[in-house]
């Protein structure tokens, strides 16, 4: 059956609007690598020299200039000095990720050794994406970093925008259904179970710019189902939030948080 005439009009017409940009599948293989580059825990293609590694890097700096160039006209500096500055900054994610996975063995009984968590943990997977994406996102590239964290979102089911700001030693146990928005700041040590929303109280459009999201202070544990709402709203430090909470306000420090089975909140 042939389609109708205007119809094909207008989708040609899109075709010849549609801006330049890498294609997903090409973002997704570039990072993916870079991933198996930092943990060869994750695939069975080991190196062996250092000559090696400095090949495989050199692929991945020139991928990432060449990905940047086809969409030069979106970015705030030249693709050159883009790719320069990010790739100065993955030995700092590195870093991070190799506390996370601390954090992940040491706060999960079931966890034996770093293999495992790095090999099977859905939480690392989507936190090494959301790493390498966020510092590309403070670098002032576009839409990427939101491929590569709903990439790794389709694969965990663990949604982490870019822009939300995580400190060191963070787990996600279990992980499915986390949720964690754009403006959202975690300190450090923190640990947080599944179906766990950090989000906003409103989704109105103007809030665009504004700090929508809340703030986790260090050490703070946060139960499955708990819903976090507000960009005023601050967990402060060692604080527990028990189960299916819904919070839209701040808690002090070292404030427990839960419901007892008459579903009445009680602060401790």
């Amino acid at each position: 059956m042939m389609l109708p005439s205007e119809f094909l009009d207008t989708i040609l017409a899109k075709h010849e609007q549609t801006r330049d940009f890498p294609a997903t599948s090409d973002i997704k293989k570039l990072f993916t690598k870079i991933i198996l580059t930092l943990f060869p825990e994750q695939t069975r293609k080991h190196f062996s020299q250092k000559e090696e590694l400095v090949a495989v890097w050199e692929s991945i700096e020139n991928g990432l200039e060449s990905m940047l160039h086809s969409m030069k006209n979106e970015l705030p500096t030249d693709p050159h000095s883009l790719t320069q500055a990010y790739m100065a900054r993955i030995p700092k994610v590195y870093e991070t990720l190799l506390t996370d996975v601390e954090a992940m063995v040491n706060g999960d009984p079931a966890a034996n050794t770093d293999f495992e968590v790095i090999r099977t943990y859905p939480g690392f997977y989507a936190l090494a994406f959301y790493r390498l994406a966020h510092e590309l996102c403070a670098l002032g590239v576009p839409l990427i970093p939101r491929i590569l964290t709903e990439f790794a979102h389709s694969k965990t089911g663990i949604d982490i925008h870019p822009g939300a700001k995580i400190g060191k030693y963070f787990f996600m146990d279990h992980g499915t259904g986390i949720v964690i928005g754009e403006t959202c700041i975690i300190g450090e040590r923190v640990k947080i179970y599944q179906g766990v929303t950090l989000g906003a109280l409103s989704v109105d459009k103007s809030m665009a710019s504004t700090k929508r999201h809340p703030s986790i202070e260090d050490d703070v544990v946060i139960y499955s189902g708990a819903t976090i709402l507000g960009g005023d709203t601050t967990v402060g430090k060692n604080s527990v939030i028990g189960g299916n909470v819904w919070l839209t306000r701040s808690v002090a420090p070292n404030t427990k948080i839960y419901h007892q089975e008459n579903t009445k909140v009680i602060l401790e």
